[in-house]
This record gives C-alpha cells, structure tokens and sequence, in this order.
C-alpha cells in the first residue's frame, strides 16, 4: 500500500514539476543527523561533488529550483553509498518540501535538501 501511495504522489508532484521552468543549481545545501547521537551537520556540495557523513558518503549529482522563485522548492538528484562496502543506500531525486516523500531509509542516519545554490 505504502509503495502504490508513494507511487501516486511521485506522478502527481511529476506533473507539478513538468508544468514548472526549472533552472539547475551549482550545487545544494544537505541537511544530515546521526540519530543515535542527535549529531546535526550541513552539508554544502557542488554538483558532482561528494561529502562524507558518518558512515555514508553522499554525492550531489545535480540540484534543480523553480526558474522564476530561486529560493522555491529544491530538488536534487543524489547518491548515498555506504562508504565502507560502497553499497548504494539511496540513489534518486530528493524533495526539499517533502523530504519523506523519496527518502533514505537507514537506521542511524537521516539526510535530506534544504536549498540549491545559485551561484
């Protein structure tokens, strides 16, 4: 049920995007707690650039915005691979404004969009 429901807004929040001009970011500012300590950190990436946090290495492969609202809802392409086995945790599109829907699941560490960087 869970997976049809994610299904369904991802189609819909899709269609909002494809009616919206985007414009691409240099970069994004990420967001990451480890929950068993309650550790905050950010996270400024370049596109194509990776970061290491904990025992994830994200990477930013590309951050998109609203071409008329820069400051409007983020979105950004992302990689979160365990760096020690490099298994691949999370691969896909992350929302600033709705970071549950399309999120990493892991038991210690949570990592979401706050915005991209325009310049």
């Amino acid at each position: 049920m869970r997976a049809i429901l994610l299904g369904v807004m991802l189609v819909l929040t899709g269609q909002a995007w494809a009616q919206q001009e985007v414009s691409s970011g240099t970069g994004a500012e990420l967001r990451g707690v480890d929950k068993v300590d309650g550790q905050i950190s950010n996270l400024e990436l370049s596109n194509k650039e990776q970061a290491e946090l904990g025992r994830l290495t994200v990477e930013l492969h590309e951050c998109r915005y609203p071409a008329d609202d820069p400051a409007g809802d983020a979105y950004a392409f992302l990689t979160i691979r365990d760096t020690e086995t490099k298994k691949i945790l999370f691969s896909g599109w992350m929302v600033a404004s709705s970071p549950a829907l399309n999120a990493l699941e892991h038991p210690r560490y949570d990592v979401w969009v706050l915005r991209c960087k325009t310049e």
